[in-house]
């Protein structure tokens, strides 16, 4: 046998690092035949491809199979390149951090074999001990990789090759020793010294270069402070894990990625769900290691949730989670620093919209951000939208109904869960009493000025103050409660959602609590008036526990106490039973709005308000029908459909006897007698 040259002759890269490794599993398996074959010449006459391996050792390392090993010579050959080696190498990092021998990798290696060259399928085939496969069975890896201390070595070996995602069993149906092994093509690729994930599904790498910079963040001043110094924790080990805690689409996955950037780390984000883990987390901390990578793991978890972090064999190093405001993380994250990122503020949405505007006017950027609370990549999103809504009407300057139609498109979440209520008009519009129609232009600009009212007060209350606002209109049905919420969007120009009910209640533990939550997450998320129709059914008082559903009842009331107080949007609550809902609820309330039968004064209102403008109804009659009967706003509503069908079906405008008989028809549904006599009443 000819010596081995004891000098480099490839690149210093991974792709180089793996081929050598790569060639030493070769060696090894041609080694293996040879000895079953009687003579390498055997096996070159059998398996002709074998030659291109036997040239490519040759010329690298000067080596000739004989009947000796050549592996301890090969091994040392590997080791002087890689000495000269400084930058990461995969494989070199993945043996330091799982402590393996050179006798794992080979195998590892020889399990890959037909990923590089399927010819190899055909030597194993023949070499079967159980039967013909393509792929190395524990069998003949047993049989190749035995030593002096029987097979107890190379088992585990493979057992842990197998623990930690490198390779995983094709067949764990079949008899043991017939188990064939493969390494997943995503950790096969990172071996290879390739960045890149393409064939596992909710895991994305994203190379450093390409990774934002903390500086770049647009951040409130405390918040950033705190983001700036998590590098210089994370490298000194004084933490090995942060939470980026907030809202979705608030920047939170882009301060992880900044971070890993700022270690000199690629960014290994995985997403999906931690209850059953799968090939993504048995294989996150090798591939982490290998792609010289910081693990990103996204967490969805509601109010009241846990979530036990799996350890990530194989790695090491710093790991960033991402999760929302609610939820407890155990596990890996044990021990880690928290930042919570909050929803931007006018000056921060501004400066957003300034970077996602193409160069936007300053007096529409600060129009923007003060009146649209959305979280930053919604800003970012809805601004493209927004572009594209001027264009189509012909505009080349947006405007803010451009962009509250562009940020409706954002809402398919909430739409899941709560309907889409159209919303125009003013106060003008509601015929309520004056002390109830101030309560209401109150509460307008309680919600107008959320933001700004926390800086308004004394130091002790201001931090007490939230951006959510929740309100209570009570009162008998009919009164205006639905109308006022209607109108409360409208004046806001805002968006308003009503509370699905039969999408939200689940018969099942918990599943009804999960289902509010991403609820109320989504809609502080997008920025709507949330409506919560008939609250008494979801608001009820607590009772003394006397089975299992009073407990479950009051377990889902406590939930809701808690997610009200910590809801930061805008929440109108209505019921016509205020007496069956909680006081707990009640005194959560930022306001609440007292709605009453209407008077003489607030009928003859809202009869003015709903009979169209060309109408033949007598005032006289009308005034008397304003004065004495005590109909509610929905009942003079109906009354007036009513009659307008009635004149349409007639092709006339609504007379004193269409109204007349509609009003006769409400009193009749109700059960009661019309208290207009007779002699007062209009004739056909």
């Amino acid at each position: 046998m000819a010596s081995i040259s004891t000098e480099p002759q490839l690149a210093p890269t991974a792709a180089s690092h793996f081929k050598l490794y790569f060639l030493g599993g070769v060696l090894h398996v041609l080694e293996r035949l040879a000895a079953n074959l009687g003579s390498i010449e055997e096996v070159v006459e059998q398996f002709p491809f074998v030659t291109d391996y036997l040239d490519e050792l040759q010329r690298i390392g000067d080596i000739e199979i004989s009947s000796r090993a050549s592996d301890p010579r090969w091994r040392a050959f590997v080791a002087r390149w890689e000495a000269t080696v400084g930058t990461h190498l995969p494989l070199r990092a993945l043996r330091e951090a799982l402590q393996l021998d050179d006798r794992t990798l080979t195998l590892l290696m020889a399990i890959g074999l037909i990923e590089e060259d399927p010819r190899f399928a055909f030597p194993i085939e023949a070499a079967q001990p159980s039967g013909p496969s393509p792929r190395p069975t524990l069998g003949l890896l047993t049989a190749w990789w035995r030593d002096d201390d029987g097979v107890s070595g190379v088992r585990g070996a493979i057992r842990i090759l197998i623990e930690h995602g490198l390779v995983h069993v094709v067949n764990p149906e079949a008899p043991r020793l017939q188990w064939m092994f493969q390494s997943p093509p995503a950790v096969w690729d990172a071996l290879r010294g390739e960045p890149s994930i393409t064939a596992m599904a909710g895991v994305t790498l994203t190379v450093a270069r390409q990774l934002p910079s903390v500086e770049d963040l647009i951040l409130p001043d405390v918040t950033r402070r705190e983001v700036e110094a998590l590098p210089s924790i994370l490298r000194s080990r004084r933490a090995k894990a942060v939470i980026v805690r907030g809202p979705r689409h608030n920047g939170r996955h882009t301060i992880a990625r900044a971070m890993a950037g700022a270690l000199g780390l690629n960014a290994l984000e995985l997403t999906g769900s931690l209850r059953q883990p799968d090939d993504r987390w048995t294989s996150a901390g090798v591939l982490a290691t290998l792609l010289h990578a910081m693990p990103i793991v996204a967490l969805d978890l509601g109010l009241g949730e846990t979530c036990e972090l799996p350890p990530l064999k194989g790695y090491d190093g710093p790991i960033a989670i991402v999760a929302g405001r609610h939820g407890a993380i155990t596990g890996e994250a044990a021990g880690a620093v928290t930042v919570h990122i909050p929803m931007p503020g006018p000056a921060e949405r501004s400066d957003l919209w300034h970077r996602s505007l193409d160069a936007p006017a300053s007096g529409a950027a600060l129009e923007f951000g003060d009146r649209f609370r959305l979280t930053s990549g919604f800003i970012f999103r809805s601004s493209a939208l927004a572009r594209a809504q001027a264009a189509l009407h012909g505009r080349s300057r947006i405007e803010p109904s451009d962009v509250r139609v562009a940020s409706r498109a954002l809402h398919a979440d909430i739409e899941r869960l709560a309907a889409y209520v159209p919303a125009a008009g003013g106060w003008e519009c509601l015929g309520a009493a004056p002390d109830t129609l101030a309560e209401l232009r109150s509460l307008e600009l309680r919600c107008r000025h959320r933001e700004r009212l926390r800086t308004r007060v004394g130091a002790s209350l201001g931090p007490q103050l939230s951006s959510g606002v929740r309100a209570l209109f009570a009162g008998p049905s009919g009164t205006g409660k639905t109308m006022a919420a209607r109108l409360l969007a409208s004046s806001l120009e805002m968006d308003l959602y009503r509370l699905d009910l039969a999408s939200v209640v689940n018969k099942y533990l918990g599943e009804t609590e999960k289902s509010l939550d991403q609820l109320f997450s989504r809609a502080e998320e997008v920025d709507v008036v949330l409506l919560i129709d008939e609250g008494d059914a979801l608001l009820t008082g607590r009772t003394a526990v006397q089975n299992s559903n009073d407990r479950y009842a009051n377990l889902e009331t406590n939930y809701l106490l808690q997610r009200l107080e910590s809801f930061e949007g805008l929440l109108v609550v209505t019921t016509n039973a205020v007496a069956r809902i909680d006081t707990a609820f009640q005194r959560r309330m930022d306001v609440v709005v007292e709605f009453r039968m209407p008077g003489p004064h607030e009928r003859w209102l809202i009869w003015q308000l709903h009979l169209p403008v060309a109408h033949g109804v007598e005032s006289a009659w009308l005034q008397e029908a304003a004065l004495r009967c005590e109909l509610s706003g929905g009942q003079i509503r109906n009354a007036v459909l009513h009659a307008s069908l009635a004149a349409l079906e007639r092709g006339r405008p609504v007379s004193t006897c269409d109204l007349q008989d509609a009003v006769h028809r409400e009193y009749r549904k109700s059960g009661t007698v019309c208290p207009l006599p007779r002699a007062t009443m209009a004739r056909v």
